[in-house]
C-alpha cells in the first residue's frame, strides 16, 4: 500500500503550512462562520453548529438573517451587520429560539476583494447573566 500523504515536513512551520485552512477551521473550538457579502452563509464550523443548534448543512446557503436577532435594516445584507462592528455585542438566535449573546470578531479576511467575511463568535451569555444583564 502506498502512503497518500507526502513526507512529513521537518519543522513545525512546515507542518502548519501544509494543513488546509478548512481542516484548521473545523478543529477550532471557537464558533466560526463565513458569510458572503450578499448575506448568504457559506461555511459554519462544528463549534458554530454547537453554539447555534443547527447542522452546518442547515445553515449553508441560507441568509445569515436566520440566526440574527438584530435584523439588518432594509437593503443592508446581514453579512454587513456581522462584520461591520467588530467587538460589538450581537444577539444570535439558537435553533430552539433562545437568544445567544456573542461578541463578533472582525473578519479575518482583510483584503477588499475577498468574497466573504470570516467571523468568530465568543459566547458571552453566561457572563452577562452573572452581571445582571438578563436580556
Amino acid at each position: 500500500m502506498t502512503e497518500r500523504r507526502g513526507p512529513q515536513p521537518d519543522t513545525p512551520d512546515g507542518y502548519l503550512a501544509k494543513l488546509p485552512a478548512l481542516v484548521l477551521l473545523d478543529r477550532m473550538p471557537v464558533a466560526t462562520i463565513a458569510v458572503a457579502y450578499d448575506g448568504t452563509i457559506v461555511y459554519a464550523n462544528p463549534a458554530c453548529e454547537k453554539l447555534l443548534g443547527y447542522a452546518a448543512s442547515e445553515l449553508v446557503g441560507e441568509p445569515v438573517d436566520i440566526v440574527l436577532h438584530d435584523k439588518p435594516p432594509d437593503r443592508t445584507p446581514g453579512g454587513g451587520l456581522i462584520c461591520g462592528h467588530p467587538g460589538r455585542l450581537l444577539t444570535l438566535i439558537h435553533a430552539d429560539g433562545s437568544p445567544i449573546r456573542t461578541v463578533a470578531s472582525e473578519s479575518v479576511l482583510l483584503r477588499r476583494d475577498d468574497p466573504m467575511a470570516l467571523v468568530f463568535f465568543h459566547d458571552v451569555t453566561d457572563q452577562l447573566w452573572m452581571f445582571g444583564d438578563k436580556t
